[in-house]
């Protein structure tokens, strides 16, 4: 069973610069939330609790401003400065204590996931005690991503990182699920000639042993990367057409804690008040009619 996350809010986002010059890439509005709404709402869809933020070096402040300590939402939301981005698989390392013996669920505080199955999807994953799993989605060019083969049975044969050959369409998402033996094998893990932790050879240690597994988000669903200014404003175009279309908000974390029972009327009447005269204070109003 998982029972902590971790959101990847760090890297020095240099494709969106100047911007977060001034403000961290994950604090920046995906239509009318910030981006790390859409990370956190994914591990609470899960029914994942208890969360660590890793962020950049002197950007704590701009989080707690947003996200205290996660007392609002019925959770519990911890902070981690990372002072040098050293890949991905450093977060189990910089998280040990904060994992402990637990199982553990990775999302990249910058993917943007969507889907009519999707929650019943994520507490699926929930329940995973051994080995590792990865989320999969077809894309039209997989030159351009660190793909995966799967087997009938969903198990991953082989994970290449930006294959010159074709091997797969599936790419591999910025969403993992792992045991508690990822500290072990991220602290085993050697540099790239880029000189970080690559987050493909610590699903290859899974694989190798025959404990990976994969999942895919379906037609239907989306996977969107926020990693420059045009994916920025495709990913809130996307959000914005959803939401005027349905009434329905993406990633609004009251409601998800609302519908989970982990706060109440008296919670959202704060959150209103905290937020103020707005659209989104409107929506949560619309909640607890």
């Amino acid at each position: 069973m998982i029972k902590r996350g971790i959101i990847l809010a760090g890297g020095k986002g240099t494709r969106m610069s100047p911007l977060t010059k001034a403000v961290n890439k994950q604090l920046l509005p995906i239509y009318d939330k910030p981006l790390i709404f859409y990370p956190l709402s994914i591990l609470m869809l899960a029914k994942i609790k208890d969360i660590l933020i890793v962020v950049n070096k002197g950007q704590l402040n701009q989080y707690k401003k947003i996200l205290p300590n996660g007392n609002n939402l019925g959770i519990k939301i911890s902070f981690m400065e990372q002072s040098t981005p050293k890949g991905l698989p450093d977060a189990f390392i910089l998280g040990q204590k904060f994992i402990g013996a637990e199982n553990v669920a990775l999302i990249l505080g910058d993917n943007f996931f969507y889907g009519q199955n999707l929650t019943s999807q994520l507490l699926n994953y929930r329940k995973l005690n051994k080995g590792a799993k990865i989320i999969l989605h077809k894309v039209l060019k997989p030159e351009q991503y660190g793909v995966a083969k799967i087997n009938k049975r969903n198990k991953v044969i082989k994970v290449v990182e930006k294959p010159k050959k074709f091997i797969s369409d599936l790419a591999v998402t910025g969403l993992y699920f792992f045991d508690n033996k990822v500290i072990k094998y991220s602290k085993e893990l050697k540099p790239s000639k880029r000189g970080e932790l690559e987050i493909i050879d610590l699903i290859k240690k899974y694989q190798k042993k025959g404990n990976l597994s994969a999942d895919l988000i379906g037609r239907g669903g989306a996977w969107l990367d926020t990693g420059s200014i045009e994916d920025f404003y495709k990913t809130s175009s996307f959000v914005s057409a959803i939401e005027k279309r349905q009434g329905l908000k993406i990633a609004c974390l009251e409601e998800i804690a609302y519908m989970n029972k982990w706060i109440g009327k008296k919670e959202i009447l704060k959150q209103i008040s905290f937020y103020g005269n707005c659209e989104y204070s409107n929506y949560l109003k619309k909640i607890i009619k």
